[in-house]
């Protein structure tokens, strides 16, 4: 059985990330998850939330996704997600002006599709917040 486990970030514009870890730690929709080799396979949504690659004992990697799919196999986690950045490169300005941009459409919204794409976006910039305190 292989030591490490082979992970892919999609996001859809590219391959965001790629590497051998001994342990990914994905944000489940049931709540968060550990990955490492050998695991049984597994399919799961991916709420917004911190990505943990850890390798040699320490997290090597933690990039915030803004939700998608998992899928597991006995050697390799392929996470496909709508939006993908390092944590460290999260702006909190930006950040928030996407957040105050958000709360104005939604309360603009003249249709059910519109306050919930607006709602969404809401949800999404507070867990990008959470993400850098």
């Amino acid at each position: 059985m292989p030591d490490k486990v082979e992970f892919e970030l999609v996001a859809p514009e590219a391959l965001v990330f790629s590497a051998a870890a001994d342990m990914v730690v994905v944000p489940g929709s049931e709540g968060d998850f550990g990955v490492l080799a050998g695991h049984a396979p597994l399919i799961s949504l991916v709420r917004p939330g911190i990505i943990d690659v850890h390798d040699e004992g320490t997290v090597k990697q933690r990039i915030f996704v803004a939700g998608g799919f998992a899928e597991v196999t006995e050697r390799r986690l392929t996470v496909l997600v709508e939006e993908a950045a390092p944590v460290d490169a999260l702006d909190r300005g930006a950040i928030e002006a996407r957040l105050e941009r958000a709360r104005k459409e939604a309360g603009a919204a003249e249709t059910e599709e519109e306050k919930a794409a607006a709602e969404k976006e809401i949800v999404l910039a507070q867990a990008m917040l959470g993400a850098i305190e």
